[in-house]
């Protein structure tokens, strides 16, 4: 009775691996004929490059306008402690 309890288990964890195996494989073959996206992940991953470049973009000008900013305040400063 032990004998065919450790036979079925061994033959369940045979098919088991061979069914993990496959499906890997499967998965491998998958990913190297699509690239590894799909049409709509690749384009919802360009439209997110575009909106991070657009925010990317946005930040710069928004830095060069925060310094002219410094610039006048730190020339006003100067012309009211100059008087």
């Amino acid at each position: 009775m032990m004998g065919a309890l450790i036979i079925g288990i061994t033959i369940g964890g045979i098919i088991l691996f061979i069914a993990t195996i496959g499906l890997v494989i499967i998965g491998i073959i998958r990913v190297s004929k699509s690239g590894g996206l799909s049409g709509k992940d690749k384009q919802a991953q360009a439209e997110e490059t575009r909106m991070i470049q657009d925010i990317y973009r946005g930040l710069s000008k928004m830095e060069e306008r925060v310094e002219a900013l410094e610039t006048i305040l730190i020339e006003r400063q100067k012309k009211e402690f100059g008087k």
